[in-house]
């Protein structure tokens, strides 16, 4: 006998804010800061840990800002909740990049008034665990990555400074 039962696809999704959406203002520095909740349904097989990049898809200040670098998470974590604290390593042995001011941990949109940015939050199944210490910048991070991912899944919002 065959089970019907289908796994949920590897797609990021987030309950504060719909793909393509408007993030909300609690997630964002002109707002309280706090991360948004992002959840997804199982990786592939093979996956051995997760990795999470949010860069402002809008290059204002000449080069692509990075809000979030996080990596190591368990493969069979399936969520994030709102308000990741923004230490270097999580209490499930994750692990926190550099945001592009130099702080660790999600730094929300915060773009200049009255400019509307899209902001991208990519996730990847990886085939390994990174050896990475925490503090690493995004382009570390995909250094480390190249060749071993086995999916990526995005989800992207919109911000406008109010």
């Amino acid at each position: 006998m065959t089970s019907t039962l289908k796994t949920p696809p590897f797609r990021l999704t987030s309950s504060a804010f719909a793909a393509e959406g408007i993030i909300p203002l609690r997630h964002s520095g002109r707002g309280e800061d706090l991360s948004p909740p992002l959840a997804w349904g199982a990786p592939p097989a093979g996956t051995q840990s997760l990795a999470l990049d949010d860069p402002d898809a809008v290059p204002v200040a000449g080069f692509v800002w990075d809000h979030w670098v996080l990596f190591n998470l368990a493969p069979h974590t399936v969520s994030l909740p709102e308000g990741v604290p923004t230490t270097a390593v999580l209490p499930d042995g994750s692990r926190q990049g550099k945001n592009s001011s130099g702080g660790l941990g999600y730094e929300g949109p915060c773009p200049p008034r009255p400019q509307t940015h899209r902001y991208i939050f990519t996730l990847f199944a990886l085939d390994c665990v990174l050896g990475l210490n925490a503090g690493v910048t995004k382009s570390e991070l995909l250094r480390s990555i190249a060749g071993h991912v086995l999916a990526q899944t995005e989800l992207a919002g919109r911000f406008a400074s109010p």
